[in-house]
């Protein structure tokens, strides 16, 4: 109980102990009649008091004045907020006035960002460029998070001219969250960007060094009577879709070699108090999006992807729980939206004269979610969707019948969290639930229930400058006695590694529990040194992958990370930052798997070019996924390093380039990888973009198979030459702010040529090459007519085992051309243009000609979509 009580007078004194930044206010003045949103300021509303121009510079001299003046001035009415500015230019002509799709600031902007939760975490942005084009967001956890794809309903217009260049807009209050209260006062700040000196004022300043972003806002006050309006929308959709492929005559599902079809579905959003809003999808359509990137994965770990649909990106800032909230060194999280409409987990084992349709995704019936923030400062987030049952349709070209890929799954999220002491304490939990229905044997791999839960307490002090963070997490599992055995066998904890005290394979549990946890500590502003130090664990049971992601489980990590930073310009630089990391992994048995370090600096030129350098070591490594189940594999010791260098942005002309180099003692492994990315603006309306890169590597010990022996487990490996070549063209030509054309293509080869087959004789050996034998060209036979390997181990000339040839060429191109049009606010036409081809080789020698001709004369896949949406206002 002492200890309790210890614990309760240290957070006392943590969050008694407040320094909270001098502010300053603004007041908003009420009309009655709503002036023409035109960018003029002509009407008799905008003569109502003074323009304001009380801004600092912040970038690149913080606290100089700025280099032009600005004024703003700030109106409302019962429905609606008025912002207007004025950007006064001594060179009107020199304006930086760039087309682009919304959301993308190009050229010179303003930014509006509004706390009206008034909660200092929490802000909504209204930005606007000279050129007309908008972006909008919501920043929340005071600026470390921000959700650049919420695209509320508001209005601006900007205009040019000889003293330089305005902005007026018109915010509807239905877009944004606030309490009743007889006066409002919220949180406001004002930006303005001058693009070709790079400049940044502000109105209040926000120093560099500050621990947050919505906290330092000033207040916009003087708002009297003014009443939360709910938001009530709803946006049906159609889409037609056209399929054209290759013509496969005995295939009976690419007999006719094309395929057609048209779909409706609808979004909707309802205010369900002033601070709470539903969003409601039945069957949503997100053919628009673009395509994943290709890339080859001879990992153990599954392939992460960024969230690309609009639905379950909005409102991820509150969904999302991670299990270390700084930096990318781990990436587990509770919910990891890609989970929901997933590829189907099964695919028909189908006989060599039947053929198999299945689904590319799993149908999403329906998704709604319930997000916003409580007058009394309660974050709240709810998903819940239901994921439709996937059958495959099995042919013999005569008769077809179904099999289910897919059970009918239930996916559902809570999220809470609780703000105090003006932002600065946090206390929230968060539980999820896959629920699948399985009525099929072939599926029992899969888990019908699968929960996780968390919660997280994070504390902020002295302005922000220090915070302390404690994260805790669990996860329940149940299902067959084939999904337990599946999940204890899976490459984040390989239950059935021998030689493995902690963790025991276990056929006959039909559930599995685990847990983990983060404590972080540190200085994240106020001064030129920050630091802060992580320790995090995870149970060799925790698993997360049914509506999270997690590659590893057993693990116990400790990071500690320093910064040096100049924050403002000398010498040649505009700043300069020095870090370094250091950590330390275990595994659960407290085994040390690695020691490492790297020290890293980023710099950014007064000509406005930036360059970015970094050297890694890691010590000997204990590598749990060499074997694929079998001991940890000790890695010599490795050194890497990489280099960023990019010109200035300001120019036409773009260029950065990048490349890394790796290796390891005894030639273990090395690599090589460079990039350069051209963007060229030829006009004001088009930007292209061409990013070719090229890598290459090669590995002594890369995972082919395991063969289990009457007496003994073989782990065939070889050495790998691999070779990677990709590159991606972007051209966006943006005709109006609401009209804009869009097309991402990317071929990509790759190849891996293996050779010097051997198996691991002793994986921890001291000696490198005591750890295993390679085979000699007497006990190595290949049948090219089979493609595979025929072993003679004991060279009695007869086979003892084989396997595939594991050369690969992997042969992709992926594109989209997307042409856009919101020809009301809300409502938008996409006409969308999808290719696909794909081809796959045994030869394993990469010919860049030869590869890319392969490629050009692979059979196109072809998606032509029409998609109209109208937004209706309730």
């Amino acid at each position: 109980m002492k200890t309790l009580g210890y614990i309760f007078l240290f957070f006392t004194f943590l969050i008694s102990h407040q320094s909270f930044a001098d502010s300053k206010s603004f007041q908003a003045q009420k009309i009655r009649k709503s002036p023409q949103i035109d960018g003029r300021f002509n009407e008799e509303a905008w003569k109502k008091s003074d323009w304001i121009n009380d801004f600092t510079q912040r970038s690149p001299y913080e606290g100089k004045e700025p280099s032009e003046l600005t004024k703003f001035k700030i109106l409302y009415d019962n429905d609606y907020l008025y912002v207007g500015i004025r950007s006064f230019d001594s060179q009107p002509d020199k304006i930086v006035k760039r087309l682009s799709r919304r959301d993308n600031l190009e050229g010179d902007y303003v930014s509006v960002q509004i706390d009206s939760y008034n909660d200092k975490r929490t802000a909504f942005v209204f930005s606007v460029t000279a050129a007309g084009v908008k972006e909008d967001m919501v920043i929340s956890d005071d600026g470390n998070n921000n959700n650049i794809n919420w695209d509320p309903i508001w209005y601006v217009e900007t205009q040019i001219d000889d003293k330089g260049w305005t902005a007026e807009m018109k915010i509807p209050f239905t877009q944004l969250r606030f309490s009743k209260k007889g006066e409002q006062s919220w949180g406001f700040e004002i930006i303005r960007s001058i693009y070709r000196h790079q400049e940044s004022v502000m109105w209040k300043l926000i120093p560099k060094d500050a621990g947050g972003w919505v906290s330092q806002f000033g207040q916009l006050k003087g708002m009297n009577n003014i009443k939360p309006q709910k938001e009530k929308s709803i946006t049906p959709y159609t889409v037609a879709k056209l399929e054209k492929f290759e013509k496969v005559a005995e295939n009976p599902f690419k007999s006719s070699g094309s395929n057609s079809n048209i779909n409706a579905g609808f979004n909707g959003k309802f205010g369900v108090t002033n601070n709470l809003t539903l969003d409601l999808a039945i069957n949503p359509d997100f053919g628009q999006v673009e395509a994943d990137p290709s890339q080859v994965n001879l990992s153990a770990y599954e392939t992460f992807f960024e969230e690309k649909r609009p639905f379950f990106i909005e409102g991820s800032n509150i969904m999302n729980f991670r299990l270390m909230v700084f930096g990318n060194f781990m990436s587990d999280n509770l919910f990891y939206s890609r989970r929901i409409g997933r590829t189907p987990h099964y695919y028909p084992d189908a006989e060599d004269d039947e053929y198999v349709k299945t689904p590319d995704n799993t149908n999403i019936l329906s998704a709604l979610k319930l997000t916003g923030k409580t007058k009394s400062g309660w974050s709240v987030g709810v998903l819940e969707s239901v994921a439709g049952k996937e059958t495959a349709t099995i042919s013999d070209g005569n008769d077809n019948f179904q099999q289910t890929v897919e059970p009918l799954t239930n996916y559902f999220l809570g999220r809470v969290q609780k703000d105090f002491n003006e932002g600065n304490t946090m206390l929230g939990g968060i539980f999820t639930a896959t629920n699948r229905k399985i009525n099929h044997d072939h599926l029992d791999f899969l888990h019908d229930q699968a929960y996780t839960g968390g919660f997280n307490f994070q504390h902020q002090w002295k302005d922000k400058t220090y915070m302390l963070a404690i994260r805790g997490i669990f996860s329940h599992v149940r299902g067959d006695n084939e999904a337990i055995i599946q999940t204890q066998r899976s490459s984040a904890r390989y239950y059935q590694r021998p030689n493995t005290p902690h963790t025991k394979l276990d056929s006959s549990r039909n559930s599995l529990t685990g847990h983990g946890g983060s404590l972080m500590f540190g200085k994240m502003g106020n001064g030129k040194i920050n630091y802060m130090l992580f320790v995090n664990y995870k149970s060799p049971g925790l698993e997360l992958n049914d509506m999270g992601y997690q590659r590893k489980a057993d693990e116990i990590s400790q990071l500690g990370w320093i910064q040096y930073g100049f924050r403002e310009p000398f010498s040649i630089f505009k700043n300069l930052f020095i870090s370094s990391n250091q950590w330390i992994v275990w595994d659960y048995a407290g085994t040390n798997l690695v020691k490492g370090g790297n020290v890293q600096m980023s710099m950014n030129f007064k000509n406005h070019w930036d360059f970015h350098y970094g050297v890694n070591v890691n010590s000997v490594t204990l590598d749990r996924t060499a074997l694929r189940g079998g001991q940890y594999f000790k890695e010599p010791a490795s050194l890497n390093y990489w280099v960023n260098l990019g010109t200035d942005p300001r120019k036409p002309v773009q260029i950065d380039l990048w490349g890394n180099q790796s290796w390891r003692k005894f030639d273990y492994e090395k690599s090589k990888n460079i990039g350069v990315d051209f963007t060229f603006r030829p006009h004001n309306t088009l930007d292209v973009s061409i990013s070719p890169s090229y890598s290459t590597s090669n590995k002594e010990i890369q995972y082919i198979d395991t063969k289990e022996l009457t007496n003994d487990t073989k782990y065939l490996m070889g050495t790998i030459n691999q070779t990677t070549f990709g590159l991606s063209l972007r051209i966006n030509f943006s005709i109006l702010p609401d009209l804009s054309i869009q097309y991402w293509g990317q071929p990509f080869i790759a190849s891996g040529n293996y050779s010097d087959f051997k198996y691991i004789t002793d994986p921890l050996a001291e000696n490198y090459y005591d750890r295993f034998e390679v085979y000699h060209g007497s006990q190595v036979n290949y049948k090219n007519e089979d493609e595979i390997y025929e072993i003679d181990e004991n060279y009695d000339g007869s086979v003892d085992y084989s396997f595939d040839n594991p050369d690969f060429n992997v042969l992709q191109f992926r594109s989209n051309l997307v042409a856009r049009w919101e020809y009301m606010p809300g409502s938008t036409l996409y006409l969308v243009w999808s290719q696909n081809r794909d081809d796959y080789l045994h030869s394993g020698n990469f010919v860049l000609n030869r590869d890319l001709n392969a490629l050009g004369n692979t059979y196109p896949h072809n998606i032509f979509l029409v998609k109209l949406t109208y937004r209706f206002g309730l």
